[in-house]
């Protein structure tokens, strides 16, 4: 599940666009949206003032570029850990490390090396470019009944990864992209100190067809 594109609200337009802009992202600034070039996905952040909670995004990074990875983001924003760590393994079966990072607007953001991915290509020093984000692989979104939102893209071909669902916490896709449905009272790890977003989201994966996961929570 590849995801393409993802429509977001922020309460700050320019700071997002400014901290996109320190990544290393191309970003295009219109009279109300931002929009950004993360690898091969597109976001559009729209102000949005009366926006509550936080977003999540995963960036997947190349696989190998891992240590790279940390001690370049660490030069560009705050890095986040918890229980003295900054670095996580990802859940069981997912074969994944990540190091997650203060975004603008209260952005809970992440990047994540996905082994299942194989090596990016010593061959190619330019793969391992630690700036150097694939795309957008993970996209949290609130949704009031997480098992009904699960079952709901088990009818449009999309399951729950690597292992069963929670009933307040459930990834759906695969290795290339996930959605990350929470309750709206799931706080984002690792600092657990912001609830997710309930402003509108759009996420835009070539399901061709689009489905409401909940009130402005669409995916198409």
């Amino acid at each position: 599940m590849e995801i393409r594109k993802v429509q977001l609200a922020t309460r700050a337009l320019d700071e997002t666009a400014q901290f996109y802009e320190r990544l290393g992202c191309p970003v295009v600034v219109d009279r109300d949206a931002a929009h950004v070039t993360v690898g091969s996905t597109q976001l559009v952040f729209r102000a949005h003032d009366g926006m509550a909670g936080a977003h999540h995004l995963a960036f997947t990074i190349p696989t190998g570029s891992f240590a790279a990875a940390k001690s370049w983001i660490a030069g560009v924003a705050t890095v986040l850990g918890a229980d003295d760590t900054d670095e996580f393994e990802g859940p069981p079966n997912w074969n994944s490390r990540s190091v997650y990072f203060e975004g603008p607007d209260r952005q809970l953001l992440e990047l994540i090396e996905r082994r299942d991915l194989g090596p990016a290509g010593a061959a190619d020093p330019a793969r391992l470019d630690p700036a150097r984000l694939v795309s957008v692989s993970e996209v949290g979104v609130a949704v009031p009944d997480v098992s009904g939102a699960v079952e709901t893209l088990r009818r449009h071909g999309l399951e729950p990864y690597a292992n069963a669902p929670g009933l307040d916490f459930a990834p759906v896709g695969d290795v290339h992209g996930l959605l990350i449905l929470v309750s709206p009272g799931r706080k984002w790890f690792p600092t657990l100190d912001r609830a997710p977003s309930t402003a509108p989201v759009v996420v835009d994966v070539g399901l061709g067809t689009t489905v409401a996961l909940a009130e402005g929570v669409l995916l198409r």
